[in-house]
């Protein structure tokens, strides 16, 4: 068995039109551009990359982009007043915070200081806290409305748009960060899907990961997925993002595993391009609420 590609480049393309029609509509109605704000304390080497490679999306959607830094030593004090001014800002309809934040920030404070209107990037508790509490898809939602972190929500988008079936299936999520395997396991389990999530204290992963009709890796390791961990015909999602000999993989030993499932997403070129699609969409989605 050889897995079908799920293509993440080319589904961004069509993702890309959809938001450039939708961008455009936008404009027209209101006369105004949606907008992020993007806010970096230091120069971590990986912030500054990300933060390029948004602002060329944003410009290329004709969608608007602010890049505010504070340098390394900059207190709590400041960059919570730098947010808090950000969320004032007519002009700004989403704000992300780039981390790392310098050491001795509290994180968890400076996200609290955002606006949950503006928190395109689905970090703010109410944000986290209404995605744990929505109801499951075709009832209504007994929530207000969130946003959901652009990693995660680029997979699910993945999934749907190659008609994965998702409701009654076992989905395994291996990882439990907040920006990726908290969220895309809350995200499964609104689709009806019954979901495991695995981490560093799991007995025998490998025997768990065997069950999953939806493998889930966010973990961080390169390769640590192997072909015999996962159940054949099995639908493989791989968020990781690591270097090996200057080469990018993932978290699924990908020439092992293509020879096993069904379906699997390839790094680069999978879950990778549809991060940064998924951010703009949020902007645009948060400029639509402010707008009434």
């Amino acid at each position: 068995m050889t897995a079908t590609i799920l293509d993440g480049r080319a589904l961004s393309n069509t993702l890309r039109e959809e938001l450039d029609q939708a961008v455009a509509i936008f404009k027209e109605k209101h006369g105004v551009t949606p907008t992020i704000a993007v806010v970096r304390a230091g120069e971590d080497p990986a912030s500054v990359s990300y933060a390029g490679a948004i602002q060329k999306t944003f410009d290329k959607r004709g969608m608007g982009f602010q890049l505010h830094t504070l340098p390394e030593s900059a207190s709590q004090d400041e960059i919570v007043a730098l947010v808090t001014r950000l969320n004032a800002d007519k002009e700004v309809h989403g704000i992300m915070i780039q981390e790392p934040l310098p050491r001795g920030i509290d994180e968890a404070a400076v996200k609290e200081a955002l606006s949950p209107d503006k928190d395109v990037d689905g970090v703010h508790p109410v944000n986290t806290g209404r995605l744990a509490q929505v109801a499951p898809a075709g009832r209504p939602p007994m929530v207000g409305p969130f946003f959901v972190p652009a990693t995660p929500a680029g997979g699910m988008e993945i999934l749907k748009r190659y008609n994965v079936a998702i409701s009654g299936k076992h989905a395994v999520v291996v990882g439990r960060s907040n920006i990726v395997g908290k969220p895309m396991a809350l995200l499964l389990l609104r689709e009806n899907a019954t979901v495991t999530v695995c981490h560093s204290r799991t007995a025998d992963l490998a025997a768990v990961c065997r069950t999953a009709d939806i493998l889930c890796a966010a973990v961080g390791q390169a390769k640590m997925i192997k072909g015999d961990w996962i159940k054949p015909g099995a639908v493989v999602i791989d968020f990781g993002v690591n270097f090996v000999e200057g080469q990018m993989c993932g978290d699924v030993d990908f020439d092992e595993a293509v020879e096993v499932a069904g379906m699997i997403t390839p790094v680069p070129g999978g879950t990778g391009p549809m991060t940064n699609m998924m951010l703009a969409l949020n902007v645009l989605e948060a400029a639509r609420r402010i707008m009434g």
